[in-house]
């Protein structure tokens, strides 16, 4: 008996509120940044797809509808159609990288809701 009153003394343990209270402020930064970082990839997605649509209008134009339309292009108007090229090509290679990203991103997302399933978190709009 009296190794028992001695122990209750030395060792307690915390309540379940403030277990869930700690768990929940250790894991919610990490979710909220994965959220973060999902909306900051997507919104430089859709920038650069709008860029990428202006780009490829103006390609479009100076590129010109007739079959021999090449042979008579300016010098100035094909040197703007090589920059066009590049920075297009460039676009189109930044928008798959931001598609694997995002989607990297949201498999983490999901995961940390679902290995934690009592992770409260912000509405945050992602699916």
């Amino acid at each position: 008996m009296l190794l028992l009153g001695r122990a209750q003394k030395f060792f307690r343990t915390r309540s379940d509120a403030r277990n869930i209270d700690s768990d929940q402020a250790r894991l919610r930064p990490v979710a909220e940044a994965i959220e973060s970082a999902i909306k900051i990839a997507e919104a430089e997605r859709i920038g650069l797809n709008r860029r990428l649509e202006d780009a490829l209008a103006r390609a479009a134009v100076t590129f010109g509808n007739g079959t021999d339309e090449y042979l008579e292009r300016d010098a100035a108007d094909n040197k703007l159609q090589d920059l066009l090229s590049t920075d297009i090509k460039n676009g189109e290679r930044r928008l798959i990288e931001l598609e694997t990203q995002i989607g990297h991103l949201k498999f983490l997302h999901t995961a940390m809701t679902t290995r934690f399933p009592g992770l409260k978190l912000t509405p945050s709009g992602l699916p």
